[in-house]
């Protein structure tokens, strides 16, 4: 089983999924006070894409480790693994 295993990595998430923790709540609270059902959509909305993006990093950050760990890339290597990283990254953001 695999597990993220970079310090920073993990402390990146888990503030993203915090930041999208307080945002829930503040759905909540909007409910409760009864907005409208267009401000609680766009919130519903920015809330998605938060966690789309916080499970896109995750993904990225198990990537980026688990190649690392097959092919203990050498200084000159690891530009260019940075580099098809951040593609991936990319066109993954894309799909969404």
């Amino acid at each position: 089983m695999t597990v993220l295993t970079d310090a920073s990595s993990r402390t990146d998430i888990l503030n993203r999924l915090k930041r999208a923790e307080g945002q829930i709540r503040g759905v909540q609270r909007m409910i409760e006070e009864g907005e409208s059902c267009l401000k609680i959509g766009q919130q519903f909305s920015a809330v998605r894409k938060a966690l789309d993006s916080t499970y896109l990093r995750m993904t990225m950050c198990f990537m980026e480790q688990e190649l690392e760990a097959c092919m203990h890339p050498d200084p000159a290597q690891r530009e260019g693994l940075d580099h098809m990283l951040k593609d991936m990254e990319n066109l993954l953001a894309r799909m969404g």
